[in-house]
């Protein structure tokens, strides 16, 4: 339990004229902690791709470099928007959002990547489409349980509302396929609803509603059931189906407690398939070990429970809308870093979700530090309405 006390705010406070930010000392630097450790390992685990591909041992991580510098650019823009211009254009946000899924689909303008159809090129940038609307759903879940907070705890309709229009996304998301991306916002969206006080019964018919249907979509399609066969038992065919997943393995186990060293990962060197993007956690696995991997789990723990206490400041001061964009920030990193660490370690089937500010890739690291940002932007205005002497302490 959290309770706000008078007392001096704990962070860097920005100025400029009469404008002040409040940063999250904690935050800011375990997000730069998860930033430079994921560059580090994106150049480890690329260096003989890029050669191989672009004849540039650092091709991969030139790029990685100017998507995080445009990650904090476009951070940067977040973090400056009042919390009341997010909440204004939900809706049209929203909107846009469903666009974009469906723009994706039109033959010639979404581009493929292993039979998958997730990408549009955007100033000669590749966007993963389903990234930006986890965003966007989180925005969009945080208005509506704002303005219908009611509806919610009372009525079928508080949930079933978002739920329905959320699906239309989700349907989307299937044709491209994008079945762990769907499943995460399904996911996040149940969680807020949950954190907003939606009745255990309603919720669970909800939950199990969910699960029965995405328990259909693996049963009627092949390769998804494959994936899932294949999970189970890997080793029985490590060539084909448990291919991925039976490299991986072999790269945590070759790791031990202090890895083989950075930069002397052997799975990476064309074994485990993309090492440098899905299979990220693998190689530091490998490299750095088992303290490694468990520093990694460490700082995505410490990015929610951030986002926890920072939702719970703002529910204390009666802001829901900062409240929910908080708890749907934490609800989303960490169920995202959770899927893709357990693929990687063999406890879920294997699904295209990158690990956050971590991965290869323009979209995911851009979407995520303006994420990031927004988290940072609940903080300042919670800690700037305290008249910036707020601060947590725990009372257990």
């Amino acid at each position: 339990m959290k309770a706000l006390v008078a007392g001096k705010s704990r962070g860097l406070v920005l100025q400029w004229g009469h404008k002040r930010f409040y940063l999250d000392t904690v935050l800011l630097s375990v997000s730069m902690g998860i930033l430079v450790l994921g560059y580090i390992m994106v150049a480890s685990a690329s260096l003989h791709l890029g050669e191989k591909l672009a004849n540039d041992s650092f091709y991969f991580p030139k790029h990685q470099l100017a998507h995080v510098f445009i990650g904090i650019a476009v951070a940067v823009f977040v973090a400056s928007r009042p919390l009341a211009f997010w909440e204004k254009y939900a809706q049209f946000l929203f909107v846009a959002g469903l666009f974009l899924l469906a723009l994706v689909l039109v033959p010639g303008l979404g581009k493929t990547v292993n039979g998958s159809v997730r990408w549009l090129n955007i100033l000669g940038l590749r966007i993963q489409v389903s990234e930006v609307f986890k965003l966007i759903a989180v925005v969009y879940m945080a208005t509506f349980i704002t303005h219908r907070m009611q509806m919610v705890r009372t009525s079928w309709q508080g949930m079933l509302r978002p739920m329905t229009m959320l699906a239309v996304a989700c349907v989307l998301l299937l044709k491209e396929p994008d079945f762990g991306s769907a499943a995460v916002i399904v996911a996040v969206a149940m969680g807020m609803l949950f954190l907003a006080g939606a009745r255990l019964v309603q919720f669970g018919i909800l939950l199990a509603m969910a699960g029965g249907g995405a328990a259909y979509l693996v049963l009627t399609s092949p390769y998804r059931l494959k994936r899932v066969l294949s999970f189970a038992d890997p080793w029985s065919d490590p060539l084909n189906t448990g291919f991925q997943l039976t490299q991986a393995l072999i790269a945590f186990g070759r790791g031990e407690w202090m890895g083989v060293g950075l930069g002397s990962s052997v799975q990476k060197l064309f074994f485990l398939p993309e090492a440098h993007t899905d299979f990220l956690f693998s190689v530091i696995g490998e490299e750095l070990g088992l303290m490694g991997a468990f520093l990694v789990i460490s700082l995505f723990s410490i990015i929610v429970w951030r986002a926890f206490v920072i939702g719970r400041l703002a529910e204390r001061v009666g802001n829901t809308f900062a409240a929910f964009i908080a708890y749907g920030l934490g609800i989303w990193f960490g169920l995202q870093a959770f899927i893709n660490m357990g693929v990687n370690m063999g406890m879920l089937p294997t699904k295209g979700l990158t690990l956050p500010l971590m991965s290869y890739g323009g979209g995911s690291m851009i979407v995520m530090c303006a994420a990031l940002a927004l988290l940072f932007r609940v903080r300042s205005e919670i800690v700037e309405g305290c008249g910036g002497v707020c601060r947590e302490r725990s009372t257990w």
